[in-house]
């Protein structure tokens, strides 16, 4: 009986091997490695022990002061969407409960300077962006994390987004990350610096290069910073623009058909085997490569040629392979540089262990409830497993 049981568990278990689920299935799938993944960062910084606890990997001793506050802002935006569903009598409701506690403690602990794990808002440049994910966060899940905070916790996170504003960013993707501290403090506080919203927002227009992606800066790069920052970006800081009335909202509609095509294209880069290529640089934030489509997703703004439960079948087979895989975790549970399992090779030179937890930005579609299609609807093969079966699809196209 034993032997049935381990082969049982290696079936579900293994990266190779997987067993078809239900619906139910994948999103307690989806919802268990969210758990997994943030409960070493939340719970250390809620108990203000986040600097204290957060290991480093071999050469990343220079990214010390940086790391905490890119695995929090990176976590938090990840989780948002999720959070934003609210506490309920489900045990996920109960679980959600308790990370919109954890969340709350640490963004207080966070911004607090009084705090032993108060962080780096300031010094160098890396303290921009992981300010403008935590900004993101906010302006994902206002309710749960802006809400209960008391006036003077409300002062300390806006002291924080604005000691980023003496960092200069540079001429490429960075510009939306000042755009989004902005659009943070807009949101909350009515008042901002424009100038760096529209920099932003006008530098990505004149980037644009056409079938859905976007330039980084004037050159096109073989990368995921169209799905990692780029229009994730864009599309939270025109969101923002939009509530206030500004001009600068006035090509909304053009980066929402961008975004469409781009998570179109993305739905077929995931192979029969939920495997996708992995190319140019940050690799090691692993399905976070799968922000864009996962927001898509979350808006209900999925191209007709792509089937939500589809989508949540290709992003739960990636996600497994990667999760599953043998020294994804250290033995405290943290997250190590990896694509399949732990392969230092990979990892560049602003990478630490805190810069990995921009994975969970691919698991955004956990913010649409449980009764929702995406998650009720019998599984659904992706394009590419479709196509290799030998199902007759229609021809793909680009945009124009």
């Amino acid at each position: 009986m034993r032997i049935i049981s381990v082969l049982i568990f290696l079936t579900l278990s293994s990266p190779l091997i997987r067993a078809e689920t239900s619906s139910a299935e994948d999103r307690a799938y989806a919802v268990k490695t969210l758990d997994r993944i943030a409960r070493p960062v939340m719970e250390s910084l809620a108990e203000g022990k986040l600097k204290e606890r957060l290991p480093l990997g071999p050469g990343e001793e220079s990214r010390r002061d940086t790391t905490c506050l890119e695995a929090f802002g990176r976590t938090l935006a990840g989780i948002a969407p999720w959070l934003a569903l609210g506490p309920d009598a489900t045990p996920e409701g109960q679980l959600r409960a308790r990370y919109i506690d954890l969340s709350v403690k640490s963004l207080v602990n966070a911004t607090d300077p009084q705090s032993p794990d108060f962080m780096n808002f300031a010094k160098g440049g890396q303290p921009l962006v992981d300010t403008a994910f935590l900004s993101l966060a906010l302006l994902r899940a206002p309710d749960q994390l802006w809400k209960p905070l008391d006036d003077a916790q409300r002062a300390n996170v806006i002291r924080a987004l604005k000691a980023t504003r003496k960092i200069k960013p540079s001429e490429n993707n960075w510009l939306l990350f000042t755009a989004l501290v902005e659009s943070g403090i807009w949101h909350f506080t009515g008042e901002c610096e424009p100038a760096g919203i529209k920099r932003a927002l006008t530098k990505h227009e004149d980037w644009y290069v056409g079938d859905g992606t976007y330039g980084d800066g004037p050159d096109y790069h073989w990368d995921y910073y169209n799905s990692f920052v780029i229009q994730p970006a864009l599309v939270a800081v025109m969101e923002v623009c939009q509530e206030k009335q500004s001009p600068l909202a006035a090509k909304f509609p053009a980066v929402l058909e961008r975004i469409k095509r781009y998570a179109e294209v993305q739905e077929r880069l995931i192979s029969p085997e939920g495997t996708f290529p992995v190319i140019g640089r940050s690799s090691a934030y692993r399905f976070g490569a799968f922000q864009t489509l996962s927001l898509v997703a979350l808006r209900h703004e999925l191209p007709t040629s792509i089937e939500p439960a589809a989508v949540r079948c290709g992003l739960n087979a990636v996600v497994h392979r990667m999760v599953e895989a043998p020294g994804t975790f250290n033995d405290q549970g943290w997250l190590r540089v990896g694509i399949a399992g732990y392969q230092p090779a990979i990892r560049e030179n602003y990478i630490s262990t805190g810069s990995l937890y921009l994975c969970l930005t691919g698991l955004l579609h956990l913010g649409l409830p449980a009764n929702d299609p995406l998650w009720t609807a019998p599984a659904k093969d992706w394009t590419q497993k479709r196509l290799w079966a030998g199902e007759n699809v229609p021809a793909d196209h680009a945009m124009h």
